[in-house]
């Protein structure tokens, strides 16, 4: 089995790529408000909302339990892409590398929205981050219901 890899998936969203993308880019302290069922608190440990490099920690709740991931992000704005690689946590743990990011492509007044989990296991015996692609496509999901409703 491999030790490291690529989970994609693809979602259609009713909020545009711009709108979608502005949330990670510049208000991701509104993420909790927009998924409370699945990020319960987030906050900067260093630099601040909007610039790229910043590093958040993330209280997220997953399976019923609760965690933690701290991050450090990344923006590629001509493209609409989030990046986010993985630098302590719950999740760090059982993976050495561990990048979520979202791609948004703006399709009608919605967009698709590409969501990646880079990974690389620490032991063969961990799993594929299948929990965590769906966290992401819940938590995708529940913003894109917000934004709609805004």
């Amino acid at each position: 089995m491999a030790m490291h890899g690529k989970i994609v998936t693809t979602l259609e969203l009713k909020s545009s790529a711009e709108k979608f993308y502005k949330v990670w880019r510049s208000e991701s302290f509104h993420v909790p408000k927009h998924a409370s069922k699945h990020i319960q608190g987030v906050d900067v440990h260093a630099g601040d909302w909007e610039t790229a490099g910043s590093i958040r920690i993330w209280q997220y709740t997953l399976g019923g339990k609760p965690g933690v991931f701290k991050e450090e992000v990344s923006f590629d704005d001509e493209n609409k892409i989030i990046a986010l690689n993985g630098l302590e946590g719950d999740v760090m743990k059982i993976y050495k590398v561990y990048k979520p990011n979202w791609k948004l492509t703006p399709k009608g007044s919605g967009c698709l929205a590409e969501l990646t989990i880079e990974f690389e296991k620490l032991h063969p015996d961990v799993p594929i981050p299948e929990v965590y692609i769906d966290l992401m496509v819940n938590l995708t999901k529940d913003i894109d219901e917000s934004l709609s409703t805004e």
